[in-house]
């Protein structure tokens, strides 16, 4: 999960890693597929298994789909599934509840088919375990996997003229050291994010001290091998995937001594109120696609404490009782929030080193650690480097994206390209969220068939 406070389209790990155009292929052998799909996507992580499993529920028998996704199989946020970590939104929030209840695919029936409905119903919650969430997402992605091409990292999409007209969408992809190509009257690019890592920490950008927080499962073991070792870690950021990670920590090295580096004066809570929480229905998309540039920037700016650098109640509470706990006598203070704090460099020797500035009181100090975890987020921009070889075809700023998700082209240009995750700036707060997947689904479907 990134550092927001409810859980992201699982597109923001797993999903394709895109270079700037198809050109950069080089030494491969190609060959085209002569079919041609009606749609192909570019991912598929929640925000595409959602399209998948909609056109499975309502397509016409005869659409053909095909999804691109460079893993070797479907994993959402793999890297945060932390023990006992659960989900910040409700179960009925899954990828078909909210477009069809009466869906094969919702979050109930996944229950039912593994025989644990009523288990689950007796624990009194909407909000399961992380894990489970994830398996819910990989049982769907197992009953559409005749449109999934696992493997395949895709480098350029193009829209080539000939005659004077323009054609399919050709949609190229690496797999192992051969180029493939394949033409689609429609795309859709959701790609999700890729880890966001801030420029001061370009010194250690190849040590193996220095992870993303979207590797942790994946790698703490591997760089911190020691159970009992006094490791000194470093945790950097505010949200709630720094706060797990820092928790985690606490239990999993029980000797190490940990630091959380954090610019605010302190953890904020994230507000999940119901009435605040209205702005993740799905309806809630028109208000703010429709609202005046400015006015959306606004709202979307005051809106931001739902979401960015804030962390669950009850996370919090944990956190303080830890931290209290080593005030009292005879225990060791082994764990730190560094509030006001900035890491203004960073040095890698032995190990890491960060020059850190108290921006209250001007203090510096230089610590050293032995793993440096930065829990700083996603760019969502892999898109503006897929689509680069036909910007020319565009009709406008990739910006003015319409409200069903559609890229404005050339007239000349015969079908559509969509956005996913990346349309924040005109659809929302909830744009890269699990929360309107459902709905979102049925809207894009729908404007693909109504292309088509």
């Amino acid at each position: 999960m990134p550092n927001t406070a409810r859980d992201a389209s699982p597109d923001s790990t797993g999903s394709d890693s895109l270079l700037s155009s198809a050109a950069s292929v080089a030494t491969t052998t190609s060959s085209t597929d002569d079919d041609v799909y009606d749609l192909i996507c570019i991912g598929f992580g929640p925000a595409a298994l959602a399209i998948a499993l909609a056109i499975a529920d309502s397509a016409p028998a005869n659409f053909r789909a095909l999804f691109l996704e460079k893993q070797a199989a479907f994993a959402w946020h793999a890297g945060m599934l932390l023990p006992a970590a659960k989900m910040q939104i409700g179960f009925i929030k899954d990828l078909a509840m909210l477009r069809d209840p009466t869906s094969r695919f919702t979050f109930v029936n996944y229950l039912h088919a593994h025989g644990r409905l009523i288990d689950f119903a007796n624990m009194g919650t909407f909000y399961p375990y992380r894990e489970e969430f994830e398996a819910y997402l990989r049982w769907c992605a197992g009953q559409v996997d005749d449109m999934v091409a696992y493997g395949e990292q895709v480098v350029g999409v193009a829209a080539p003229e000939r005659g004077g007209h323009v054609g399919e969408f050709e949609v190229e992809s690496r797999v192992g050291g051969a180029a493939r190509v394949r033409r689609g009257r429609n795309v859709v690019v959701s790609t999700g994010g890729s880890p966001a890592v801030p420029a001061v920490f370009a010194p250690a950008a190849d040590s193996p001290r220095l992870m993303h927080s979207s590797a942790y499962m994946h790698a703490i073991h591997a760089r911190l091998p020691e159970r009992d070792a006094a490791y000194r870690v470093a945790v950097v950021g505010a949200g709630q995937s720094a706060a797990e990670i820092f928790a985690d920590l606490h239990s999993r090295f029980p000797n190490a001594h940990t630091d959380l580096v954090i610019r605010d004066r302190a953890l904020r809570p994230s507000d999940d109120s119901p009435f605040v929480n209205e702005i993740f229905n799905p309806d809630a998309v028109d208000h703010v696609y429709y609202m005046d540039p400015a006015a959306r920037a606004a709202a979307i700016a005051r809106d931001r404490a739902t979401n960015y650098s804030v962390v669950r109640i009850d996370l919090l509470d944990k956190l303080y009782s830890d931290l209290y706990l080593q005030k009292l006598p005879g225990h060791v203070r082994q764990h730190a929030i560094r509030a006001q704090t900035t890491v203004d460099a960073v040095a890698v020797a032995d190990r890491v080193h960060l020059h850190l500035r108290d921006t209250l009181t001007g203090e510096v100090a230089d610590e050293a650690y032995d793993l440096v975890v930065v829990a700083t987020g996603y760019d969502r921009n892999q898109h503006e480097r897929l689509l680069k070889p036909m910007a020319h075809l565009l009709a406008g700023s990739a910006a003015a994206v319409s409200r069903d998700y559609r890229l404005p082209l050339h007239p000349k240009v015969p079908g559509g390209v969509w956005l996913q995750g990346c349309c924040e700036a005109t659809h929302g707060l909830s744009d890269s969220l699990l929360s309107t997947l459902a709905i979102r689904s049925q809207d894009v479907l729908n404007s693909i068939l109504a292309a088509r």
